[in-house]
């Protein structure tokens, strides 16, 4: 069960991303389009280095080198829906809805990949995705109702493209170096980043940062040249060791570090984060968080 501590690892610091992006996105900037364009330039930078550092194997088909730059493309539009809309809602709320990806790893791996999957560990993916579901829901104290934002089908859209990035991700290592096919997936995902956010607004909003040396530039180095490189490497290295369709489920458990970090820092800084810090938000999310841990309890059995 390397594979599935190596997951949990990955998991804690890509939930660590999500926290240090909204930060970043509430405080700091003007447009998304700043983020995902710092994003795209550092990443690209760190795609390079892994290149020129990591071994190019002898011997590797086109295909799974076409597998890696397929994953780091779709990372890359699911990356650019996902901060768009983190812009103007919770973290919490946001983020777990992007954890349905392993509904469709796990229908592409058993086309794709011809993996195989127990009954209970379907009910395990079931149980973790539910808890994900319900964590984005929101509850009208006025009206006692509960209902989704109009930003979760773009976010299932996310979802489906994440879990595609996985299995295409599995297909790329299973011949090719992990930090080669890091590197891969690195300076595709960048350059569409760049190709997408490169706008005058979003460059204005830039010069504008390094001019009045913003803390805004330092989180996301600290963020895009260790921290988001660490949880990427770690999950390849999982994809590497273990089937993609349960390695994608665990990986879901990134929430939960979501979560606790998001409250942690909402209780000791308040509005660090714009996150609503109500009892209603917060059971919502603790029962959420107790199915996706019962869910990632049963996939490991």
């Amino acid at each position: 069960m390397i594979w599935l501590i190596v997951t949990l690892a990955s998991s804690a610091f890509r939930g660590l991303i999500h926290v240090s992006d909204k930060a970043v996105l509430h405080k700091y900037i003007k447009t998304p389009l700043s983020l995902i364009l710092l994003i795209g330039v550092t990443d690209m930078i760190v795609g390079f280095v892994l290149l020129c550092f990591s071994d190019i194997p002898n011997e590797f088909t086109l295909f799974t080198n076409i597998s890696a730059i397929a994953s780091g493309a779709f990372i890359a539009f699911s990356v650019i829906l996902l901060q768009r809309i983190l812009y103007t809602q919770e973290v919490s709320r946001t983020v777990p809805i992007t954890q349905c990806s392993p509904i469709f790893a796990a229908l592409l791996a058993l086309l794709i990949l011809d993996e195989s999957i127990s009954i209970i560990q379907w009910t395990g993916i079931i149980t973790a995705v539910l808890g994900s579901i319900l964590i984005s829901l929101k509850l009208d104290i006025h009206t006692s109702k509960i209902f989704l934002h109009k930003s979760f089908y773009s976010l299932i859209f996310s979802a489906i493209l994440f879990g595609a990035a996985n299995v295409m991700g599995k297909l790329a290592v299973e011949e090719l170096p992990i930090l080669y096919a890091q590197g891969l997936r690195n300076v595709t995902f960048g350059l569409i980043l760049v190709s997408f956010a490169f706008r005058s607004e979003a460059i204005t909003d830039v010069k504008d940062l390094i001019h009045k040396r913003s803390p805004a530039l330092i989180l996301i180095m600290i963020n895009q040249f260790f921290t988001a490189q660490i949880g990427s490497i770690l999950l390849l290295w999982a994809l590497s060791l273990g089937p993609a369709s349960l390695v994608t489920t665990v990986s879901a458990s990134s929430v939960l570090f979501t979560l606790i970090y998001s409250i942690g820092i909402t209780k000791i800084w308040g509005g660090f984060l714009g996150e609503d810090a109500s009892n209603e938000s917060i059971l919502i999310k603790l029962l959420s968080t107790g199915l996706i841990v019962a869910g990632i309890s049963v996939i490991s059995i």
